[in-house]
């Protein structure tokens, strides 16, 4: 009897030390999480896709569209969101779940890992933001630069990708900022040409592109410069 007791002593004692050589991996508080995959992962890849691309968002995996948006306005798009979007604020201060520091740390590994300052050459970029130009002008510049994909009235051409560039639901559900942002950087993950590729060698001047958001924006229900709008980053 004091044997088998022995033995089961020394047993309990073997499950015990196996238990402590196999304890599970430490928690991390959430606002303690500085690792970029996990930040974005949990935070981000939801809308923008699992790699920065193919979401239902704009791509964040863009060089043009982050030398368009900049690291800091991107930062403060992140903290802030985006007013009468989906785009909801992330900074703790704002209502949201991270800190300034992991805030920080999305906005510089995007830089790091996806800005390619090289694709930009010597191209000199229209400004991020602008006030709507002329809806007329727009109007010309629009079946100059934009006919090939949507057709010259914007509703689109049989057969390609483009489809509608003045549905009333679609406008509806955007910004004049992110119809901005598209007209300058396109979209890389659906081939959506950017400023400089609508026609070959010859780039779309900031004034054009200001005057097609305004023939754009004439389109909508309730015409008018629309600041808030459906699209995620804007």
């Amino acid at each position: 009897m004091i044997r088998c007791f022995r033995y089961l002593s020394i047993s309990a004692a073997m499950i015990v030390l196996v238990a402590c050589g196999n304890s599970p991996e430490q928690y991390v508080l959430p606002d303690k999480v500085t690792d970029f995959a996990t930040l974005y992962k949990d935070n981000c890849a939801g809308c923008h896709g699992e790699k920065g691309q193919h979401g239902a968002a704009r791509p964040l995996n863009d060089g043009l569209y982050l030398a368009l948006i900049g690291k800091e306005r991107l930062r403060k798009v992140i903290a802030n969101g985006v007013p009468g979007t989906t785009m909801a604020p992330f900074a703790q201060d704002q209502g949201g779940t991270l800190t300034d520091e992991q805030i920080a740390v999305l906005a510089d590994e995007m830089e790091k890992k996806w800005a390619r300052p090289q694709e930009l050459d010597t191209a000199a970029m229209p400004p991020y933001d602008g006030a709507l130009g002329n809806a007329t002008a727009g109007s010309i510049a629009f079946r100059q630069y934009c006919t090939s994909c949507h057709g010259a009235d914007g509703t689109g051409v049989a057969g390609r990708r483009g489809g509608s560039a003045v549905d009333p639901a679609y406008l509806a559900l955007v910004s004049d900022q992110y119809l901005r942002t598209t007209v300058i950087a396109g979209r890389s993950d659906e081939a959506i040409p950017n400023w400089r590729t609508y026609v070959p060698g010859q780039e779309m001047k900031p004034q054009e592109v200001s005057d097609v958001v305004a023939w754009l924006a004439a389109h909508r229900s309730t015409p008018g410069n629309r600041t808030k709008g459906g699209s995620n980053i804007p």
